[in-house]
C-alpha cells in the first residue's frame, strides 16, 4: 500500500507538552517514581530528545516503517516508566496514529486494541479492584477517547493525501492527453494549411517549368498562382501564430472558402458556392468545413488530375453540408490506403459530431460529402478554441 505522511506537527507538539509537564512535576516534587529523582529526570529528558530525533529520522527515511514503529513504541514505553507525573501516557495514542499512515487502518486498530489491553492488564496486575476507582476508570476512558480521536484524525489526513495524489495523477493524465490532443491538432493544421498551399505551389511551378518555352503566358500565370499560394501560406502561418498567442481573428467561412477558387489558368478550375446563414456555426464547425474543402481540393489537384473542381456548401438551420466534386481519374475507396489528409479530415469532422463520405470509382471522378450539425461548438471546445 502507499505510505502516507503523518501530520508533521502532532508528534513534536505532544513531545513538547509532555516534556514541559514532566519537568514541572519533577521541579515541584509532585510525583514519585523508580530510582533517584535526578537520574529519573535526566533519563526522561534524554528519551524525549530521542523521540524528537526519531521524528526527524522518520521524515528522512520513510521506507524504514517497521523499525521506526518499533523504536517509537520502545521509547514511549520508557518515557511512561520514567515520567512520575503520569502525563506521558498521552503519548500512547501516537502509536496507532503513526501506524495508520505507514501500515493502514487495520494495523492502527490492532495497535489501539493492544494499547487498551496493555492498560487493562496493568490495572489487573497492579491495582485489584481498579474498576471501583474513579481515577483508573477515567484514565481508561480518556485513553479510549484519545485513541478514537487519533485514528479518526489519521484517517482524515490520509484521505486528504490520497485525494491529493489522485488529483495530481489526474492532472498529469489530463496534461498528457492535452499535449497529445494539441500535437494532433497541430499535425492536422500543418497538413491542411501549409500542405495545401505547398501542393498548389508544386503543381504551379511544374506547369511554369513545362510551359516556359511553349506558352510563356501560361507559365507566367502559373508563377502568379504560385506567388498567390505563397501569400496564402504565409497568411496561414501568421494565423496559426496568432492562435497560439490567443490573438486569432478568423475570417468568415464564405471568405475562407472563396480563397480556394481558381480560374483554371494554372491548374484545375475551382468554383465555390456558399449559401445559407453562418449564424450558429461556431469556430470548430466552420474550421471543419473549411479544412475538409481545402483537403478535398488539394487531393483533386495533386492526385486526381482533375480539370474542374466544384465546392458547394449549404448552411441549413440544423446542419451544414459540404460537397466537393471533381472530374478527375477517381479511385477505389475500399482499396486505397487512407493518408494523413483524409485521416485528419475525419478526425476534425468527428470532433464536431459530423460525418464524412467519399464516393469515387476509377475514371468517374470523386465526390466528398461532409455533414456537420449546427451548434456543437461547446462539445468540441478543446479542439476548436485553438484551431487555425
Amino acid at each position: 500500500m502507499v505510505a502516507y505522511v503523518p501530520v508533521p506537527w502532532v508528534s513534536p507538539l505532544l513531545y513538547g507538552v509532555v516534556l514541559v509537564g514532566g519537568l514541572y512535576s519533577a521541579a515541584a516534587g509532585l510525583g514519585d517514581g523508580p530510582g533517584p529523582a535526578a537520574w529519573r529526570t535526566a533519563g526522561f529528558v534524554a528519551v524525549i530528545g530521542a523521540l524528537f530525533v526519531l521524528e526527524a529520522l522518520g521524515r528522512r527515511r520513510p521506507d524504514a516503517r517497521a523499525a521506526l514503529l518499533l523504536a517509537r513504541c520502545t521509547l514511549i514505553g520508557a518515557v511512561v516508566v520514567l515520567d512520575a507525573s503520569g502525563l506521558s501516557q498521552v503519548l500512547v495514542v501516537l502509536v496507532p496514529f503513526t501506524a495508520y499512515f505507514a501500515f493502514g487502518r487495520t494495523t492502527a486498530l490492532a495497535l489501539a486494541a493492544l494499547c487498551l489491553a496493555g492498560l487493562l492488564t496493568t490495572y489487573l496486575v497492579t491495582a485489584p479492584g481498579w474498576y471501583r476507582e474513579q481515577e483508573y476508570v477515567a484514565d481508561l476512558l480518556m485513553l479510549f477517547v484519545g485513541l478514537v480521536l487519533a485514528i479518526s484524525m489519521a484517517a482524515v489526513a490520509a484521505g486528504e493525501q490520497r485525494a491529493r495524489l489522485d488529483l495530481e495523477a489526474y492532472a498529469a493524465r489530463v496534461a498528457e492527453l492535452s499535449a497529445a490532443t494539441e500535437r494532433n491538432r497541430l499535425a492536422r493544421d500543418i497538413h491542411d494549411s501549409l500542405g495545401h498551399h505547398l501542393t498548389a505551389m508544386s503543381v504551379q511551378l511544374e506547369m511554369a517549368s513545362e510551359f516556359q518555352s511553349l506558352d510563356p503566358d501560361a507559365a507566367r500565370r502559373a508563377l502568379e498562382e504560385a506567388r498567390r499560394s505563397v501569400r496564402l501560406a504565409l497568411g496561414d502561418v501568421r494565423q496559426s501564430v496568432r492562435a497560439l498567442r490567443d490573438e486569432a481573428t478568423r475570417p468568415a467561412l464564405s471568405a475562407a472558402l472563396a480563397a480556394l477558387a481558381r480560374d483554371g489558368a494554372a491548374g484545375p478550375r475551382v468554383t465555390v458556392e456558399v449559401s445559407g446563414d453562418e449564424e450558429g456555426y461556431g469556430v470548430a464547425e466552420s474550421t471543419a468545413l473549411h479544412r475538409a474543402a481545402q483537403e478535398a481540393v488539394t487531393n483533386a489537384c495533386r492526385h486526381a488530375r482533375a480539370s474542374r473542381v466544384t465546392v458547394v456548401v449549404r448552411l441549413a438551420g440544423s446542419a451544414a453540408r459540404l460537397e466537393v466534386t471533381d472530374d478527375g481519374r477517381g479511385f477505389a475507396p475500399e482499396a486505397a490506403a487512407a493518408g494523413f489528409g483524409l485521416l485528419g479530415m475525419r478526425e476534425r469532422v468527428h470532433l464536431v459530431a459530423g460525418s464524412v463520405d467519399v464516393e469515387s470509382s476509377p475514371g468517374a471522378g470523386t465526390r466528398v460529402t461532409v455533414t456537420v450539425p449546427r451548434g456543437t461548438t461547446a462539445k468540441s471546445s478543446v479542439d476548436g478554441q485553438a484551431v487555425t
